[in-house]
């Protein structure tokens, strides 16, 4: 009995660094690339979060050793936790938010914006969508989920617990990342871009030379066509560029750029 009344501090101890790390990993967890979809049940996404901090904990447990409950620092913990989790979690979900945009605009660009439109929440094209299922898919075969382990314990080096980030510092940080966002989606997008800009060009010199001929019904399956065919050319590039910015994000998220 001695022995039992001894283990349980120990055990409770555990119990609430586990939460500790739970509160940071859970909003990553709840918004990264296929385990913060739509489609995932609530309680697999509970799941993968209570099994990463179980990874994560014993690597940090040096660092959490002063805001157990028994200490002052615990509630102001809590609240820091959760903060730095949404903040990291929202910068891995502007990925998947820039390979949407990226399919909106290049599906804007080459007529084809309406087919399939609500294959997500929101109406997004079948190009949006596309992309996001293949990105989806590479993220997980490229072991991203390893990086995720090893962001979550290098962010309690950035973020040290209980500290509060700098208020300044993180809104520079987000709009630096939503601007990033954007120009990595109109990046991989650019070619659906330049491809509709020379075929309105060249509708416009027809349509100046023969005023007769309707060019827009000629021209129409020709600007689906090479949308199409562009798509099956440049999706495993686009796919590749996305992959190689979100393993740079993972590895650095202060420095990544």
């Amino acid at each position: 009995m001695t022995g039992l009344a001894a283990l349980l501090p120990v055990a409770q101890d555990l119990l609430w660094l586990h939460a500790l790390v739970f509160l940071r990993v859970a909003p990553i967890v709840a918004l990264f690339p296929g385990f913060g979809e739509t489609t995932v049940p609530p309680r697999v996404k509970l799941g993968l979060a209570l099994g990463l901090s179980a990874i994560v904990t014993p690597a940090v447990m040096p660092e959490l050793i002063g805001h157990l409950p028994a200490t002052a620092a615990f509630l102001r913990a809590i609240l820091t936790e959760t903060g730095i989790g949404l903040m990291l979690g929202l910068g891995i979900r502007l990925f998947v938010l820039a390979l949407q945009t990226a399919g909106s605009i290049a599906a804007q660009s080459t007529s084809l914006s309406q087919i399939l439109g609500m294959a997500g929440i929101a109406p997004m094209p079948a190009m949006g969508h596309l992309l996001a299922t293949g990105a989806l898919a590479l993220a997980m075969m490229l072991g991203l989920h390893l990086r995720l382990a090893e962001m979550a314990v290098e962010s309690y080096r950035l973020f040290p617990p209980g500290a509060v980030p700098n208020a300044a510092s993180v809104a520079d940080w987000g709009i630096a990342r939503v601007a990033r966002a954007f120009g990595l989606a109109f990046s991989l997008a650019a070619p659906f871009v330049i491809a509709a800009t020379l075929y309105n060009l060249t509708l416009g010199i027809i349509n100046r030379a023969m005023p007769q001929l309707m060019v827009v019904f000629v021209g129409a399956p020709a600007i689906t066509g090479a949308g199409l065919g562009l798509m099956m050319l440049l999706a495993p590039a686009m796919l590749g560029l996305w992959a190689e910015a979100l393993t740079a994000f993972l590895a650095d998220p202060l420095g990544a750029r």
